[in-house]
Order: structure tokens, then sequence, then C-alpha cells
């Protein structure tokens, strides 16, 4: 039996867990690792104790396994970014966070002089802030990457510095080539980045080499971002398959057909082309969606309004009414991610009566994130040209039954909900044990797929009368901030 572990970064906390080659969670070790809000806006991280934290983390799960660890799986958070002394392996500084918006200056100063369209939330413009804005560096040999190359980076002692072809693809846009051959050297120069501190780019199933801070040493197998983890965690392999993963945010990943795009900009849809893996040299192209603000939605319920005591209870509280009683949410609260991209749009209710409880307010929270849901798949669906036959979904929300029947009903498909609430320690371990001859095609990940539960829509929900008053409730709650609107990131 193949015993497999998985490192899985996150943006607040990071698990090391062992999978079996069944791709069951059998042992876990959970460790939180919040960032920092130094001040508005700005989000940082401290790389050293990231890295002390998810060693131990790991070695507390192998000192507990019965045999020894045939492979090792690296998942992580993407976009945030941080540079180290290569000679001692030290982080300079603080890493920042894929949520700091330090940049967003720059990032408009790209576009107007450059025409590129880059955004705070990627990496490009992070790396070059740090490289011109931490002191000390001159004469040191320094790296740059993302989480995924500080972690394997830090698991082999200073061995191995790379990054998969799909987190550098959906982290490092404008940095890579559109077609994901190599590294833009018209952008990295005018960004100040030397190509030379930045990581080799690697197959994301593949033996790197030894985890030599781990017990035992096992060999690093796999590395790739959380979202194609995920993907590949609830067996969305081939075009036809679709994941969204409804966290605090929401996202959405779909194959495409194999094709490079004609460009790095949005789809037409609102998706953005992106490679979720690489096999063999071989890159697996698809589309993602973006949901600014999801699971936030709920928090929302509970921290600021106190309707609500936990998550959990927003489906006890919708449950005790049938409907919303004509009352609609946007969950705006960040803005209008895929398809709309409307950063000046806000956070509306409407239809609210004198009668209007908060039951009716709960139910239409949880069937706004659901129609939102809906949006990311009719854009997947523009772009790529194929309709799933249903959904499959993970994060934090898949656990609240309402809010899967609402998904289910608005997008008029079936909805299948992940065993695990991550799917994405799944995704790494079945990359992992692929290197190693566990499986021999990653189409066994669709075959390993056991829904924990499978929502048909409502046979009485009436999905285009609510879509169409659903895209009427969108309209009203765009360009609330002009100002922001405006920017296209």
């Amino acid at each position: 039996m193949t015993n497999l572990l998985v490192i899985d970064v996150g943006t607040t906390g990071l698990r090391a867990a062992r999978v079996n080659d069944a791709l069951d969670i059998v042992d876990i070790e959970y460790r939180p690792c919040p960032p920092e809000n130094p001040a508005p806006g700005l989000v940082e991280f401290d790389p050293a104790a990231m890295a002390s934290t998810l060693i131990d983390a790991a070695n507390q799960v192998i000192e507990r396994s019965p045999t020894s660890i045939d492979a090792v799986g690296v998942t992580t958070q993407r976009a945030s970014a941080m540079i180290w002394d290569r000679s001692t392996g030290e982080p300079i500084g603080h890493g920042l966070g894929w949520q700091d918006l330090r940049t967003v200056g720059d990032c408009l100063i790209a576009n107007a002089q450059h025409g590129w369209t880059l955004a705070p939330n990627q990496t490009a413009t992070k790396l070059s802030w740090l490289l011109a804005n931490t002191a000390g560096l001159e004469g040191r040999d320094i790296c740059a990457g993302t989480v995924d190359s500080w972690v394997v980076w830090s698991l082999s002692k200073g061995a191995l510095h790379v990054s998969d072809q799909g987190n550098s693809s959906a982290t490092m846009t404008g940095l890579r080539r559109v077609d994901g051959s190599g590294w833009n050297e018209e952008v990295l120069d005018a960004l100040s980045i030397p190509a030379s501190i930045l990581p080799t780019v690697v197959d994301s199933s593949a033996v790197l080499g030894p985890a030599t801070a781990l017990t035992g040493a096992p060999p690093i197998a796999a590395v790739l971002g959380d979202q194609s983890a995920s993907t590949i965690g609830q067996g969305c392999v081939r075009p036809g398959r679709v994941k969204i993963t409804f966290g605090s945010g929401g996202m959405l990943d779909m194959c495409s057909d194999g094709s490079a795009p004609a460009t790095g900009r949005r789809n037409p849809g609102g998706t953005y082309p992106l490679v979720l893996w690489t096999i063999d040299d071989a890159p697996q192209w698809g589309v993602e969606g973006i949901m600014l603000s999801a699971g936030t939605n709920v928090e929302w319920l509970r921290d600021d309004l106190g309707i609500i005591d936990s998550p959990a209870a927003s489906h006890d509280v919708a449950a005790m009414c049938g409907d919303t009683d004509g009352v609609l949410y946007v969950p705006a609260l960040l803005g209008l991610g895929t398809p709309h991209w409307d950063y000046g749009a806000r956070g509306t209710l409407l239809g609210v009566t004198r009668g209007t409880e908060r039951t009716h307010v709960v139910r239409a929270v949880l069937e706004g994130v659901a129609h939102r849901g809906a949006d990311l798949f009719e854009a997947a669906t523009t772009d790529t040209g194929v309709s799933a036959h249903e959904i499959r979904i993970d994060g934090g929300m898949s656990q609240n039954p309402t809010f899967v029947q609402a998904l289910a009903d608005a997008v008029d498909r079936p909805v299948e909900v992940s065993p695990v609430v991550e799917a994405t320690t799944r995704g790494a371990a079945f990359m992992a044990g692929r290197a190693i001859g566990t499986w021999s095609s990653i189409s066994d990940a669709d075959e390993l797929w056991r829904p924990a539960t499978r929502v048909e829509p409502s046979p009485t929900s009436a999905t285009a009368t609510t879509r169409a008053r659903w895209a009427d409730a969108i309209e009203r709650s765009r360009e609330w901030l002009p100002d922001l609107s405006a920017l296209d990131m």
C-alpha cells in the first residue's frame, strides 16, 4: 500500500496529512499560520515561521506513521511572494501575501506605459516591490519565488529552487510568456527582476529530490497550486468536468481542449486562461473564474450583523423559511469578479419590506453566493464551449445543505460534494503517487472520485425566472464606487 505525505499550505494555516492509495486522509496535523496586517491593504507573513511550522507538522505525521513515507506532495496558496539568501537559506524580510494591495499603483502604471494587465493579487509587481524596497540586497546572491518555491526549498534544505508550470502560470502572469514556454524577458526587464533569481519551472508530477528536512528524507514528487490540486482531487481532469471551491472566496477551474491561448488576457466570458498542471512537459490548459467573496458573506452575518452564531447555523436559520419572500442579495463585499470584473460594485440587499425577517436575509445571502457560482459556471461554458453535466464542489460552504441545494437550482445541474472539505490534499497526493507509479494516468483521478453526496436541482425551481431577476440585481449593485469600477486589472 502506498503511503503518501501531503504538505498543504493555505493563507491562514497549513496541514500535513498522510494519504493512502484510495486517496483517504488517514492522519492529519493542522497548524495556524495567519498573515499579519500592519496597515489597511497590507498583508505580510513570516517565511521562516512558515517553514519551521510545516516541517514540525510533517515530522509529527511521519513519526505516527506505521510505515515509511513513499513520496511527498506539496500544494500551496498561490501568488504570495518572498525573497531569501541563496547561500544561507534565510528569508530576507517578510513575504507579501496574495491579498496585499500595495502595488495597485504599479499595476496601473504598467498598464498605462506598456498595456500590460497586471493585477496586485499576482506575483509580478510584488517581487518588483520587494527588490526595490528591501534594504541590504546589494552584493547578495538571492532567490525569489512564491510559497511553493519556498516550501520545496525548505524541505530540500536549499537543494531545489523550483515552481511548477501551473503555479507559475496562475501567479506569475505577465512574467511568463503567454504559451508558458519561458520567462518574458521584456516584462522582467521593465520590472527590474533578474531571471537568475527565479525558480526553475518543473512538472507538477515528478520526482524532484529528497525532502532532507524530514525524517527519512522521502522524495518530493509533486508540487502544484491549491486550485489545481483541488481540481485533480475532485477528478475534474478533462473538459466537461468543472469544480468550484467555496471558501472565503470562490474559485472555478475547468480543463479546456489543450491549446495555448492567443493572449494572456481575460477570455470574452470573463475567465482567465492558465496552465492547470504539466505532466511529462505537456501542459493541461484550462480556465479559471473568481468570486471575490463567498464564505466571507456568511462571516458578515455572524461577526458584523450578529444574526447567526456560527457559519453552520446559516443552514438552520435559512431552513426555517421556504423562500426569501422576494429578498435578493448580491455578495459583492469586495466587488465583483468573473464575469463582470467590477471592483466598485458593492454588496446589495434588495426587496426588503417591513415583513422581512432574519431568516429571509440569511437565505438570501446563501442563494446570492449560489447565483454567483452559477455566474462562474456560465462564464466557463462560454469560454470553453463545453457545458458540464454536473458541478463538483469543496470548501467550507460545501458543507451547507441549503447552499448546495440553492447552487443546484441556480445552475440547473446536479452538484456533487467532495468527501473532504479541502480537496487540495487529495489532488497533491494523487500527483505524488502518479510520479512514483501508484497511478499511471491523470484520468485515474476521475475514477477515484467518490462524492459525499449528490444533490439534484429541485423539480419546482424556476431557474430561468430566478436567473433573470438575478441579472437585474447584479446591475443594481454595479458601479457603486465609480472610480474603482473604472479600474481594469
